[in-house]
């Protein structure tokens, strides 16, 4: 129960800090602060995206986050910049609950090994 406490706090955190930092406070959910994740994990900040690349980003970022789970490996950067990622095993079948806390719990380390959040 200490361990979903502590995810708990530390998600919101991130989102507060999330936020206050992309959204002028307004609070972001869980597929903004994905998309986030993706557009840094590409690179290139300061573009727009067309709406089929706004959800490649967010595959980016979903890939990006399950890798240490053992679900994704980089497999490669194409010329434009664009990395591709390959399944390694299937994802579970979860309830939306489920999938949400997962998430929630990668995005949380992902933040925490980049030290945004401590």
């Amino acid at each position: 129960m200490a361990r979903d406490k502590q995810l708990k706090e530390r998600w919101e955190l991130l989102v507060k800090k999330l936020s206050n930092q992309f959204a002028d406070g307004e609070t972001l959910d869980l597929d903004a602060i994905i998309y986030l994740i993706g557009v840094q994990e590409l690179g290139q900040l300061n573009r727009t995206f067309k709406k089929d690349q706004k959800l490649d980003l967010m595959h980016i970022a979903i890939c990006k986050l399950l890798m240490p789970y053992g679900y994704y490996e980089l497999d490669f950067v194409d010329n434009d910049g664009w990395p591709h990622y390959k399944t390694l095993e299937a994802l579970p079948h979860l309830k939306a609950g489920e999938q949400s806390v997962l998430m929630k719990e990668a995005i949380v380390s992902y933040f925490l090994e980049t030290e945004y959040i401590i």
